[in-house]
Formats: structure tokens, C-alpha cells, sequence
């Protein structure tokens, strides 16, 4: 029998430890629409960077009483257009042989993800549609992280580092110290703006127009900015 010496001097090359990631979930209307590829390519257009190489969880929830679709094929559609799909959620039996089949692991309902604008069709903002209650997040926004304020604004009462993503389809408030990314407007909404107590961020785009921080007029790194669309231009201001 092996000593405890032994053992202990053959440890094993790795760990196996908890973690708890933000994956975002794409809620499946209408899988079937010869279209659905093209829309969600045209929508994620207003956050490339945002959606690029994301983990994404598939929602079945309204699609639970239809004929389940292939889902090996169109997982690999997804990758085709740099989605990561990575399982599903809210899956009814059947569906959940086609997500063995495709390599998908199976989420709870509910799941772990933010939801992402739902693929229909892609229609600019009216300037009288009403926006829900906007998101506020009062603990830090770490690297590696996501927040998605889908369908409203995101208010930011705590630091967003380095490495770490915000989206809102309105305007995101943060008060405290950007250094991450942020994304507004992510539906499209050229009138969406970005406030920040502090900028230093690695990238700010609003409807997809972006800079990056070596962009950024140094004399406005480290005060509060006001920033805006323009055209195919972000104009940043300073804020008293």
C-alpha cells in the first residue's frame, strides 16, 4: 500500500474548483424564420465587440411545444458568426436529445445568463417608445464579468474594472470609475449617452460606434464625461 508521503508526491495535475460566470441567454422565437441569422447578425452589429466569442445559453422556454429544430447545425451557425453556444435552458424532453446530440449542456430554468435582445426583427427605436425601469448595480463590476441592461438603462453605483462589460439598449450611468467596456444604445438607439464619474475606459460605444482608450483625449482620462453620438463619431465632453 502507498504511503501518505506517496500520495501526497503525486498530486494531481489539476483542480477541480467552483465558479460562477455571466453568460448571456438568447431566447428562441422563432428558430425557423429563414431570416433569424441575418436579424441577429444585423442586431449584435450595434455591440461587435460586446457579443464576440460570448458564451451564449440557448432559452427554449417559447419554443418548448414545437418541434425541436437541429441543433447541432445551428449551434455551428452560431460559432460561424462568433457566438460560443454553451447549453440550454428552459428545454422541454425533446429538445434535450437534439442539445446531447449538439454537445449543450442543460441550465436549469431560468439559468445563469442575462437575456439578450430576443431575434426577430430589427427595428430602430421610436423616440416615444417607453424603456423599462432601468438596472442599477450597486457591487463591482470585476474583470470578466457581464451586465446587459437589455431593454432599458444600467445604472453602475460601484466600479467597473478592467475586463469587465456593460450594455444597456438606453443610457448606462456610472458613479464611480469606468475602466472597463460599455456599450449603449445596444438596440440600435443613436440617442442613448454614457455618463461616468471617472473615464478610463478600455472602450466606450454607443449604437456601435466606439473609441478605445488610446483615443480618448488624455486631458478628459480621470474626470466625469458626458458622452454622445454624432453621426459615425462619439463626441465626449467633460462635466462639471
Amino acid at each position: 500500500m502507498a504511503s501518505t508521503a506517496d500520495q501526497t508526491s503525486r498530486r494531481l495535475p489539476f483542480q477541480v474548483r467552483g465558479s460562477l460566470q455571466t453568460m448571456l441567454a438568447l431566447r428562441l422565437l422563432d428558430p425557423d424564420d429563414p431570416e433569424f441569422l441575418a436579424k441577429l447578425v444585423e442586431k449584435i452589429a450595434y455591440a461587435p465587440d460586446f457579443y464576440r466569442d460570448a458564451p451564449i445559453v440557448l432559452d427554449l422556454a417559447a419554443v418548448a411545444d414545437r418541434e425541436p429544430i437541429d441543433l447541432l447545425r445551428f449551434a455551428e451557425e452560431l460559432r460561424r458568426h462568433r457566438l460560443v453556444p454553451v447549453g440550454v435552458q428552459n428545454a422541454a424532453p425533446a429538445w434535450l436529445e437534439e442539445a446531447e446530440r449538439a454537445g449543450l449542456a442543460v441550465f436549469a430554468g431560468g439559468g445563469p445568463g442575462h437575456s439578450a435582445p430576443p431575434a426577430r426583427g430589427v427595428e430602430p427605436p421610436s423616440a416615444g417608445r417607453r424603456r423599462a425601469a432601468a438596472m442599477v448595480v450597486t457591487e463591482p463590476v470585476r474583470g470578466g464579468q457581464q451586465l446587459v441592461a437589455s431593454e432599458g438603462d444600467l445604472v453602475v453605483l460601484a466600479p467597473v474594472g478592467h475586463g469587465a462589460e456593460i450594455a444597456a439598449a438606453g443610457h448606462i450611468h456610472v458613479y464611480a470609475p469606468l475602466r472597463g467596456r460599455a456599450y449603449a444604445g445596444i438596440e440600435g438607439d443613436e440617442n442613448a449617452m454614457i455618463f461616468c464619474d471617472q473615464l478610463d475606459a478600455e472602450l466606450v460605444s454607443i449604437a456601435g460606434v466606439y473609441v478605445v482608450n488610446e483615443e480618448i483625449d488624455t486631458a478628459l482620462l480621470g474626470r466625469r464625461v458626458r458622452i454622445s453620438c454624432m453621426g459615425d463619431r462619439l463626441h465626449l465632453v467633460p462635466m462639471a
